[in-house]
């Protein structure tokens, strides 16, 4: 696989265009970034064969669908063999109620996002679900009480610190 090249200034003002609305049409794109329609497509599709977009989607409202609270569940794993985790991650990939999973640092193993209907809900769902997951040990969860920011944007430069 080819590296990425750099990005230049149109390309960034592209990526940061679609990560707010990826529905434009590739006219009223180019439009705002300053260019003809077929080099905007051009660069969409580059931008696209060197992985820097991975797929366009519709983000819906969670709570519209019934799932009012966010929580992360942390999990303590005990040792696990390549299998046995290959096993894990399989596991919660099909669960949709869990949207993220994460490997982690510290005194728990991993983090999972899980996306709730209600603490009843949760409670079952962790007895009959979570702590059935191969090699679950142990769990706390952090029940989320409102979010002060989510976005599926990122960040499009390092920023240099000090």
């Amino acid at each position: 696989m080819d590296m990425p090249g750099a990005l230049d200034a149109i390309d960034t003002k592209i990526l940061e265009i679609l990560q707010r609305d990826a529905s434009l049409s590739t006219a009223d794109l180019a439009e705002q970034v300053g260019l003809s329609q077929s080099p905007c497509w051009r660069r969409i599709q580059r931008l696209r064969e060197e992985g820097y977009i991975k797929g366009t989607v519709a983000l819906v409202d969670c709570q519209k669908l019934g799932f009012a609270i966010q929580i992360f569940a942390q999990l303590k794993m005990i040792p696990l063999s390549d299998e046995d985790r290959a096993s894990f991650h399989r596991a919660v990939e099909a669960i949709p109620e869990i949207t993220e999973s994460y490997a982690v640092f510290g005194e728990m193993d991993a983090m999972l996002k899980v996306l709730a209907p209600d603490l009843n809900w949760y409670q079952d769902f962790v007895v009959s679900t979570i702590l059935k997951l191969p090699g679950v040990a142990d769990i706390r969860s952090i029940v989320t009480l409102a979010a002060s920011k989510h976005t599926t944007a990122a960040p499009l430069h390092v920023r240099p610190l000090r």
